[in-house]
């Protein structure tokens, strides 16, 4: 089976993408940050590292150092699909960002996009 696309694409070139979508809706990189490292355990520096590296999506996750234990905790539907039902464990990660950068470009606190 073909991998998708999205595996293979690096990090840093949809890593500004999420910025913008979050800063036209009034809210910061900082956010978005702090959502990236809830999610994967990365620490600022290893995500800049990732970034500086043009780290891909499989590998962003694959060496992430602790997914979060509330993951679960994230449902609905992003790109169409519902992120607690897509059985590709790793597009599955992928939505999780996707969702999350979605809940706060939507102006959701984050105290509820971090489900704590």
């Amino acid at each position: 089976m073909e991998k998708h696309r999205i595996f293979t694409t690096f990090f840093a070139s949809v890593y500004p993408h999420y910025i913008n979508k979050a800063e036209k809706k009034g809210r910061t990189k900082e956010q978005v940050d702090t959502i990236i490292y809830w999610l994967t355990g990365y620490s600022p520096e290893e995500l800049q590292q990732l970034i500086d590296n043009k780290t891909d999506f499989e590998t962003f996750f694959a060496q992430a150092p602790q997914l979060n234990a509330n993951v679960s905790k994230i449902t609905g539907v992003i790109c169409g699909y519902r992120v607690e039902e897509i059985e590709n464990k790793l597009m599955q990660k992928i939505r999780y960002l996707d969702k999350m950068v979605d809940e706060l470009a939507k102006g959701k606190a984050m105290e509820k996009i971090l489900r704590s």
